[in-house]
């Protein structure tokens, strides 16, 4: 059976498929069809072909499991060949699309007759009796196959709390941009934004985690001046008005490529670290200069090879680091602060270095601590990008597409604020409607790549070959694919208004290569 979504399962050795909530198998992998035979390779199968128990049908089934879900169970399925088989079969909701479930046949707890199962009790409690003692060799088989199962759950999880975040994120920072600098509440809605980003980097480890292969998308070049000026922002407005902030950011700044979620809490966390050092009363300094190193070098814990880098100080006159206590620093979980748990410096460092670069903390006791960061940069530079300046905005249509209407609600009430004219569409086959009967020309599509029906990649198909041309801008609550485009406008969920407005502005007026 063809499906419309990717189906995580097709290559396991046990058998899988989907069920739609009205009880239609809509797609099943090899080892299904090997065990059930050639009748789950046609277009349809009602999941009761091959529900074998009497207690209820196989509709009723489904409508208890959705009141009250079970990971595991032992269930009775008709297989070819006119026999009776008893698997425990683990289900999960396919969260990429709606109402539908994925059923996982585990290990084969019993296989009889028709002849031998006529008469016998569907009590299932009862059958467990009739199992075998599994072998070492099966136990360790199923312990792997219930992990697969998990990392199939981990990763709807992930997507369903991408897609609220993604809620959150974007109506916060767009109450940010709205509000008066001194108003009591800013600090309040600062710190939901911070917590949120935190959840949010929790939740992509949650979908790298699982998934089978890495993350190999190539980022986009931007200006860390405009990361490190977020995150200072942030800081002072929520942060003692005793400490005071110097900011010696260079003009046309190299171009880095890096993630800038990741990049970000890395600031996030040294500047914490200058904040708790100098208390109510101090100064830290924030500088960002290009380098060029001709032969290898190091500063202290940073290994540079030859190249162009961007390196950012970040110093403060605070308390310190005691001598006995530096060498530790980017060890996990250690910290100098009391009671404090966490990966602290060793998270900058496994950043940092992922993106091929170096962190490098010198301090003196009672003199203040300096934390520079060495990314590879190019001598093509990348325009700083303001807060939500007038710039920001546009008069352009643009066609917002996703499956969460809390999304196309966000969506809609972010860009519209900035003066695009936006149309939502809950489907791909919906967006093509729209975009048939449109009365003006659509400038830009916004679509997400996992949907029911009609997946983000058939709709940008179809699109290419009706509006070839047209600026799509994708988006997905998932780790990218490493088989993206290298060249694909690509916005990661949870993202926020400014994002949002940031790659929107960047595909409806593109700057020019230097």
């Amino acid at each position: 059976m063809k499906s419309d979504l990717t189906f995580q399962l097709e290559n396991a050795a046990w058998p899988a498929f989907v069920v739609e909530a009205g009880g239609t198998i809509r797609y099943a992998n090899q080892a299904a069809v090997d065990f059930f035979g050639p009748k789950l390779e046609g277009e349809s199968l009602a999941l009761s072909a091959l529900w074998a128990d009497s207690s209820e049908s196989a509709e009723l089934f489904l409508a208890r499991w959705e009141r009250s879900p079970s990971a595991t169970m032992q269930l009775r399925y008709h297989g070819k060949g006119g026999t009776i088989a008893t698997f425990d079969t683990f289900i999960c909701s396919a969260r990429e699309v709606q109402k539908r479930y994925i059923f996982q046949l585990l290990r084969k707890s019993t296989a009889t007759s028709p002849a031998v199962d006529q008469g016998q009790s569907s009590d299932l409690s009862k059958l467990g009796a009739e199992e075998t003692k599994p072998s070492g060799t099966d136990t360790i088989s199923f312990q792997k196959q219930r992990l697969d199962c998990a990392l199939q759950l981990t990763r709807s999880v992930a997507l369903d709390f991408n897609n609220a975040l993604t809620g959150i994120l974007g109506h916060t920072s767009l109450v940010l941009a709205k509000m008066e600098l001194d108003h009591p509440w800013r600090g309040s809605l600062l710190e939901i934004e911070r917590a949120a980003e935190r959840a949010a980097e929790i939740t992509h480890q949650l979908a790298a985690f699982s998934r089978a292969e890495k993350d190999t998308q190539e980022h986009a070049s931007g200006n860390l001046n405009s990361v490190m000026r977020r995150v200072v922002t942030s800081f002072q407005k929520a942060k003692p008005a005793g400490i005071q902030w110097q900011m010696q950011l260079q003009n046309h700044l190299y171009s880095v490529k890096f993630d800038e979620a990741k990049v970000q809490q890395a600031f996030l966390r040294i500047i914490e670290n200058a904040v708790d050092a100098v208390g109510e009363v101090g100064t830290i300094t924030i500088t960002s200069r290009n380098l060029e190193i001709t032969q290898p070098t190091h500063d202290l814990t940073a290994q540079l090879t030859p190249g162009l880098y961007v390196c950012i100080e970040i110093s403060d006159d605070g308390k310190g680091i005691e001598p006995e206590f530096l060498p530790r620093i980017f060890e996990p979980f250690f910290s100098t602060k009391p009671g404090h748990r966490g990966l602290g410096l060793a998270w900058v460092y496994g950043i940092i270095t992922n993106h091929r670069g170096g962190v490098a903390i010198s301090s003196q006791a009672r003199e203040g601590t300096s934390a520079r960061i060495y990314l590879p940069a190019s001598k093509k530079t990348v325009s700083e990008t303001a807060l939500f300046t007038s710039d920001t905005g546009g008069k352009q249509t643009i066609l917002l597409v996703d499956d969460e209407e809390l999304l196309l609600t966000m969506g809609q009430t972010v860009l519209s604020s900035f003066g695009y004219k936006v149309i939502t569409a809950s489907s791909g086959a919906k967006a093509l409607e729209l975009i048939a009967k449109a009365a003006t020309p659509i400038d830009l599509v916004i679509t997400d790549l996992v949907m029911p029906q009609m997946s983000g990649r058939e709709l940008i198909e179809q699109l290419q070959l009706n509006l070839p041309g047209i600026p799509i801008l994708c988006t997905s609550g998932f780790v990218r694919p490493g088989s993206a485009e290298e060249n694909e406008a690509y916005l990661a969920k949870p993202f926020t208004s400014q994002q949002l407005l940031r790659s929107v502005k960047d595909l409806l007026s593109p700057s020019d290569d230097d």
